[in-house]
């Protein structure tokens, strides 16, 4: 038995505050001694290194040890954070603190709240499992210095995590109530490395405080306010009176926190016709009738449909576990068609694009298709392309919608600088029953951006691979040797964003171009061992195209792409999505 490793683990169960934690790492460590390789393995990889910082905050699988979610990795990072915030403030500093319905959320947040408020920072609790935008939200309306949102969103029930936000003389104007990025991590990191143990950390009985229903009313009345007179007629959909109790909706909340909230604003907006997926309303945190929360996954949505096929529904929005992200789904024939992030992001883009000012500027990361920017460019908008994450995305100057083709939408930037599912589902609704009224539907409207601008297609490749080190590989193996051409298409450049760009800091992937104006982008993904690689082909409308032909046409071509994608990289005999 390697000494180091046994020592570490030794080390850390002594300091471990949770009974069960240390006890599982007791358990594996005396079966590593009768010689369990498998118990060997799994203490390797939960000691190889702490969880960092990624796209979306801490996350990872719960369990005792520095590379997973657990009481001590949570005790360490809060008192890095208010090492952090105490090198930056001359007062104390005021910070807000969220949760979700997930395993071990609440006493994750009961620990941050007594580190910091040990620190001497003022904390404000929310009143209960609440979904992200609140917390978001929280963060500028209580003019905190920064929030601490516990969830890991959409991941697997056996996952938790930790997403840092600042606000006040923390970060600049643009910045306010975002989660953070370099170099803010990293100090928050290096002074949390730098805790001895989590016995050294002193941690508050009580002196926090637990903040009352009106911070959730105040989030309500922002966005009611925000989004009065959203459903007046824009430039692209004719003048007539939307009327939302005639649009009848299916939401589900995936047994996330979504439920009631996600219920109220869409009442409150006028939906009155809506049905709740029953059996996924409230929260549950082992996710019982999905096996995956997150409503891109195949099956995600089979009761949605159902439900929405007995009642004849018009629209079905399912919003994630922790209510940051929307899906949206339609009545295409017999049947429903979700739409790609991609396609929402588009509608909510041009929607956006119809009402605002001419100073705004629309948003979306680099792995998002480029309609976008056409619909910016057409309106007289500015456009910014950022990372892949909303940490890059809402801190955007002049933002006034921004998106990410994984189902996140900013729609209300001064309100909640974060995605926010709550307030994309509103919007989504009210463009819906707009259309209604003049007879049409968002496939419609969707059709109408093409004829504007091109028919913009949209797709994703994900490959599942425990070992990080073949998904660095097969980026580098991209990088270096590419595939020659896609769907018999020359690749005419290769970009490689560990360079950066113009207008892009540095990050790992890569971008393919071809001279058909196919387009592939190959990246890790921010939040799972995955290899993600976002495909999207264009294809021009001319005047009277069959629209239902051109879009055959269009999914085969970016089959094609798949295909030859998956040749190149070798992955014929991986599974990959």
């Amino acid at each position: 038995m390697p000494s180091e490793l046994a020592a570490q683990v030794a080390a850390w169960i002594a300091d471990d505050p949770d009974p069960a934690t240390a006890a599982e790492l007791a358990g594996l460590l005396a079966a590593w001694r009768d010689g369990d390789d498998e118990a060997r393995a799994e203490l390797a990889d939960r000691f190889a290194g702490p969880l960092e910082f990624g796209t979306a905050g801490l996350r990872g699988a719960l369990g005792g040890g520095p590379g997973r979610m657990n009481r001590a990795v949570v005790i360490r990072t809060a008192a890095g954070l208010g090492t952090y915030l105490h090198a930056g403030l001359d007062a104390p500093a005021r910070v807000v603190v969220g949760y979700d319905a997930r395993h071990g959320s609440h006493t994750f947040a009961l620990d941050t709240a007594a580190v910091l408020t040990a620190a001497g920072a003022q904390v404000l609790v929310l009143p209960g499992a609440l979904p992200t935008p609140v917390l978001a939200f929280a963060v500028r309306h209580t003019d905190a210095d920064a929030g601490v949102m516990v969830t890991a969103s959409h991941n697997r029930a056996s996952d938790n995590g930790y997403k840092v936000y600042l606000g006040g003389p923390m970060t600049t104007d643009a910045g306010r109530g975002v989660q953070i990025v370099p170099p803010a991590d990293e100090r928050i990191a290096a002074a949390t490395a730098a805790v001895r143990s989590v016995a050294s950390v002193p941690r508050a009985a009580a002196g926090w405080t637990v903040l009352g229903p009106a911070i959730v009313e105040a989030y309500q009345a922002a966005l009611r306010d925000e989004l009065r007179g959203e459903g007046r007629a824009s430039a692209s959909v004719p003048h007539r009176e939307a009327r939302p109790s005639h649009l009848r909706i299916v939401l589900t909340a995936m047994h996330g926190v979504g439920g009631g909230l996600g219920t109220a604003v869409l009442r409150d907006a006028g939906f009155t016709d809506l049905h709740l997926v029953d059996a996924q309303a409230r929260p549950d945190p082992d996710f019982p009738t999905v096996v995956f929360p997150n409503p891109e996954e195949p099956g995600a949505l089979d009761l949605a449909y159902a439900l929405a096929s007995t009642v004849h529904a018009d629209l079905v929005l399912a919003l994630d576990p922790d209510a940051d992200r929307c899906a949206v789904a339609v009545p295409d024939g017999p049947g429903w068609r979700r739409l790609h992030g991609d396609e929402t992001g588009a509608l909510l883009g041009a929607d956006t694009a119809d009402r605002c000012g001419p100073d705004g500027v629309l948003a979306c990361s680099v792995v998002s298709s480029r309609l976008l920017e056409q619909i910016a460019t057409r309106a007289g908008l500015g456009f910014a392309q950022t990372l892949t994450g909303f940490k890059w995305i809402a801190r955007v100057p002049h933002l006034v919608f921004g998106y990410e083709e994984a189902l996140g939408y900013c729609v209300a930037p001064q309100i909640v600088r974060d995605k926010d599912g709550i307030a994309a589902a509103v919007l989504v609704a009210t463009l819906a029953a707009r259309l209604k009224a003049t007879g049409r539907t968002l496939l419609d409207r969707l059709d109408d951006l093409a004829r504007a601008h091109g028919l913009y297609l949209t797709d994703q490749l994900t490959v599942p691979l425990a070992d990080p080190a073949q998904i660095t590989a097969l980026v580098e193996q991209v990088r270096t040797a590419g595939p020659a051409a896609l769907a018999g298409s020359p690749v005419v450049a290769t970009t490689d964003l560990a360079q950066g760009t113009a207008t892009l800091p540095p990050t790992d992937g890569v971008v393919l171009r071809c001279a058909d104006d196919t387009r592939v982008v190959v990246r890790p993904s921010g939040t799972e061992p995955k290899l993600k690689c976002y495909l999207e082909v264009v294809h021009p409308v001319p005047t009277g195209t069959n629209m239902p032909a051109l879009r055959a046409t269009a999914r085969a071509h970016l089959a094609h792409v798949a295909a030859d994608l998956r040749t190149a990289l070798g992955l014929d005999t991986r599974d990959a999505t």
